[in-house]
């Protein structure tokens, strides 16, 4: 199953991005990161790829422990999609049609992180789940 971070705004030559660009080589081609214009339009899920999933990033989403986020990522893949996208938004984050068409709202609790960190943050978050799901020691190291 393909992970895809699709995120607005240009993260650059940055601290964050030496923290992305080190998770997404752990997870050896698993993960795919996308960056998208303030305005562009979220790039649609292609129904020839089947049952895919979208997990919109939002304040006002659902705190998952680590866990948790494994275990739904495994049984998404375990159903059959082939995709996750990680919908990261701008500063005035998400409009209502998308949250709604979410399959899940993910929140890193209730504070506002800048768009930047929280790529950093969902990166590592994903390394974690699928190294829960494969057993590795990562997650208790």
């Amino acid at each position: 199953m393909k992970l895809h971070i699709v995120a607005r705004g240009r993260i650059g030559q940055s601290p964050e991005a030496e923290l992305v660009e080190r998770y997404a080589l752990r997870l050896r081609g698993r993960l795919v990161i996308s960056e998208i214009g303030d305005t562009a339009r979220w790039p649609a899920f292609s129904q020839q790829q089947g049952p895919n999933r979208t997990v919109v990033l939002d304040e006002r989403g659902r705190d998952l422990p680590s866990t948790d986020l494994a275990t739904l990522l495994g049984r998404w893949r375990d159903d059959g999609a082939r995709e996750v996208r990680f919908l990261i938004g701008a500063a005035d984050g998400h409009d209502e049609a998308t949250r709604k068409g979410a399959d899940l709202l993910l929140g890193f609790g209730k504070a506002t992180w800048p768009h930047m960190l929280v790529r950093a943050m969902l990166a590592e978050q994903l390394y974690r789940a699928l190294s829960i799901l494969e057993g590795h020691p990562y997650h208790r190291e």
